[in-house]
């Protein structure tokens, strides 16, 4: 019998399989440079990609006892409308700020209206973080930040490419009953580079993947 790979495990797969894929971006093809890694506790101290808490006094995050409270839903800001580079920066915020609010609900609903179908990467973490949600599951943690947003705009390109530096807290699963479901996943502060596209709807993410 093959053993079951652990949820946590999955988390640290996904992250390997962005290292693997190729980016393509038709009209812009030049490599961007890795973003620098910042120390947690500064990084932390500019929360500028997860989503805040409109009021301190309703919100709950996730803790052993319980889900989390009154998560606020991640808004589409003015800026993420507009074919620009400053619209990709924001959609990207955007993007991380879904998948936050993801993490802490188990609700992908928004990161599968903003993701393309053929985004392999983002397809893995929805499918990992409905995993982790599943039979009465819960996350502690896992929440993302992204302190440096950085497009390479082209006008009229096809699609346009965004550099991010992504943090991302601990995670930790815990059953129905509040105990560990496994081992929890040590947080990560990686750069993450997305091809973003624009129609009449807006911008969608087309692919997603680390930066060696």
């Amino acid at each position: 019998m093959t053993p079951r790979t652990p949820v946590s495990a999955r988390f640290f797969m996904i992250v390997s399989l962005g290292t693997a894929l190729t980016l393509t971006a038709c009209g812009n093809t030049t490599q961007p440079q890795s973003a620098s890694p910042t120390d947690s506790a500064s990084a932390s101290a500019s929360v500028t990609g997860a989503p805040s808490p409109t009021s301190t006094a309703v919100y709950k995050p996730a803790d052993a006892k319980g889900k989390a409270e009154k998560v606020p839903v991640p808004v589409l800001p003015e800026a993420a409308k507009a074919n620009t580079k400053e619209g990709v920066e924001a959609f990207a915020r955007y993007w991380f700020q879904a998948l936050s609010y993801a993490y802490e609900t188990g609700d992908t609903t928004i990161v599968d209206r903003i993701s393309g179908p053929n985004c392999v990467f983002c397809t893995g973490l929805k499918d990992t973080i409905k995993v982790a949600w599943a039979d009465g599951k819960w996350i502690v943690g896992g929440t993302l930040q992204t302190p440096s947003v950085s497009a390479k705009f082209v006008p009229g390109a096809e699609s346009q490419q965004a550099t991010i530096q992504v943090i991302h807290q601990p995670v930790s699963i815990h059953k129905s009953d509040g105990t560990l479901y496994q081992e929890p996943t040590q947080g990560s502060n990686r750069a993450s580079q997305m091809v973003t596209r624009f129609d009449a709807n807006g911008w969608t993410a087309v692919d997603l993947g680390l930066i060696r």
